[in-house]
């Protein structure tokens, strides 16, 4: 998964803002085409000024079918996927950019995303996501837009139990990342981050050593703008989920996240 700075929070509107929030959609209908121009427009213009001024196109455009897709989607992983939760208030990833450690200091992100996990889990993604589970994401930008799922650049200790289950259960774990399916669908596991060496400690002679070099876990497809602004797009993603839902399951067990049969 490609956003490196995700966290947790939906965009909202500052509290001194004499504006009126506009009203939620009652279901998701898909994104307009007005949503991926609102992101070609705040990449050339990507300043507090700019999006002060046009916080109504962000709010009506992205935020609330976002909002509207992650409780869509909520409702369908019910049926295939009971342990996998969305919750518009915690799913969505804030637009403000981390730039603390950054030379580029553009306050906001060109994209928009989400995320839904294991109901039992943290709701941080990557180094800092100790107790997160793995789970499914959705990004929405021009021309970038995907679809993933998996783990993604996981915390020491979290990186050590997956490695632990890949020697122990290595079969296991080569019918899910090595099924003809997903690699045709997913292009296989993707190499993001590896290491060019083992991990110190691991025995060069493993037969788990080619896994062993990974230190996320991940796999994606990308989307087209079409697909994206289609009406179609809940079922797209639903299609592609059920199709990544052994990778997420299987990490998931390896972290002692259990499998649900239904919503309790």
């Amino acid at each position: 998964m490609s956003d490196r700075a995700a966290r947790r929070r939906a965009t909202k509107q500052p509290a001194n803002s004499t504006r009126s929030a506009p009203r939620e959609p009652r279901e998701f209908a898909g994104f307009r085409p007005q949503a991926l121009t609102f992101f070609r427009s705040l990449a050339r213009h990507n300043e507090k000024s700019w999006f002060e001024e046009n916080r109504d196109r962000f709010e009506i455009d992205v935020l609330q079918p976002m909002r509207a897709l992650v409780e869509e989607l909520d409702v369908r992983f019910a049926r295939f996927a009971p342990e996998i939760v969305g919750d518009p208030k915690r799913s969505i990833f804030r637009i403000y950019r981390d730039v603390r450690f950054s030379a580029d200091k553009s306050p906001y992100k060109t994209h928009a995303s989400c995320w839904l996990t294991h109901q039992d889990s943290g709701r941080s993604v990557g180094r800092d996501s100790e107790g997160g589970a793995a789970g499914f994401y959705f990004h929405l930008q021009p021309g970038e837009s995907l679809v993933a799922g998996g783990l993604w650049m996981p915390p020491r200790e979290t990186l050590s139990r997956i490695r632990d289950a890949i020697v122990a259960r290595q079969p296991e774990w080569e019918s899910v990342v090595l099924a003809p399916g997903f690699r045709r669908r997913f292009g296989g596991l993707s190499d993001e981050g590896m290491l060019t060496r083992l991990p110190r400690g691991a025995p060069a002679d493993s037969p788990a050593a080619r896994w062993l070099r990974y230190t996320s876990f991940t796999a994606s497809r990308r989307l087209s703008d079409d697909d994206v602004t289609s009406p179609r797009l809940a079922q797209t993603l639903e299609s592609n989920f059920s199709a990544l839902l052994p990778l997420v399951r299987w990490l998931n067990r390896a972290l002692g996240f259990p499998e649900a049969k239904a919503r309790v």
